[in-house]
């Protein structure tokens, strides 16, 4: 049996609806919230690649390149945003961020 594009597509619109319901269901943990977010961003890579093999384009690969590079730094930020949220506010709680409220 050999892998097809719609396989991956399959695969790809799964994993982008667990994260949608992920993001939807979890409103209070920002670690599950940057999980699910990055989730997304790893579900459309993979329909980028598999897109960019069925037409035997590279340019997809290459946006995945860029994709990755934008979610490594989003990650690397909301971390440290957290952990300095943590050190502050001694709690994660998406609910107890009412700081920006005006």
């Amino acid at each position: 049996m050999t892998l097809t594009l719609g396989h991956f597509l399959t695969l790809g619109a799964m994993l982008f609806a667990m994260s949608v319901i992920g993001i939807f269901l979890n409103r209070k943990n920002l670690i599950v919230l940057l999980m699910a977010i990055e989730l997304m961003l790893l579900s459309v890579n993979m329909n980028f690649v598999a897109f960019s093999h069925y037409l035997g384009d590279m340019h997809g690969q290459v946006f995945v390149f860029f994709i990755l590079t934008v979610a490594a730094a989003e990650s690397a930020i909301g971390l440290a945003i957290l952990v300095l949220l943590f050190r502050n506010k001694s709690s994660i709680n998406a609910e107890d961020l009412n700081a920006l409220k005006g």
